[in-house]
Formats: C-alpha cells, structure tokens, sequence
C-alpha cells in the first residue's frame, strides 16, 4: 500500500479514519493495477481528501511495516512519502473523520500500529 504525509504549520499530520474503523491513520490505501506507489499516493489523496497533490514534490520517507489496523493477524506494508500541504483538505464519503495528530503525541489510543509504532517516530526526529 501507499500512504502520504501532509505536515500543518505546527507540524501536525493530517490522520483520516474511515468509515467501519475505529483507528486514524495516514491518507492512502492499496495500488491499482499499472499503478506505482508515488501514483498510488497521489490518487488516494485526491480521492480521500480532495486536494491535488504533485508527483514531482513527493519526499520518499521509506517502507514501513507493522500490525495491520483492521485485519488481526496480519501484517500492512507501506510506501510512506511526505508532501506539502495543498489547499483544504476535505473528508469524502469514505471518510468518517479527520484529525490532525501531533507525531510525538504517544497517549492517543486510536492511532494505527503502522503510524504509532513504525513512522510516528521517524517523523519525531525531523
């Protein structure tokens, strides 16, 4: 799967929790076919948030893995890339609710394995 980071002025990232999910975590989901991570991540976040991210302006951040937050069991493995925050983000039909989460924050328990244990604290040292 792919996943982006959108970082506010204070350094928050944008978290997304879709509907049927009790946990936040970063815009993004599985490839389509043809698909390359970078494009994958450029598609979900127009598609989950509605703003228009640039290709050329993704900052890999690495591959991540981690318990999967809806599948018990089983293991997600992201592409991770970072990118500027465009216009107004806006929850769509898939999205139950947005939240913005202070990376260094660890007493949140609605927060996705794979951004609390994997790149929560890579982004705490940036």
């Amino acid at each position: 799967m792919s996943a982006v980071v959108l970082r506010d002025v204070d350094g928050r990232v944008l978290t997304a929790r879709k509907n049927g999910s009790e946990l936040f975590m970063f815009p993004g989901g599985k490839l389509d076919p043809g698909e390359t991570f970078a494009e994958a991540a450029v598609r979900e976040a127009h598609e989950e948030l509605g703003v228009e991210i640039d290709l050329a302006a993704l900052t890999p951040l690495g591959r991540f893995d981690a318990a999967a937050a809806n599948e018990e069991g089983f293991t997600v493995v992201a592409e991770v890339f970072e990118h500027p925050l465009v216009g107004d983000p806006v929850a769509s039909a898939e999205i139950a609710e947005l939240a913005w989460v202070d990376p260094a924050d660890d007493s949140r328990t609605d927060i996705a394995p794979l951004l609390r244990d994997a790149v929560f604290p890579v982004l705490s040292r940036r």
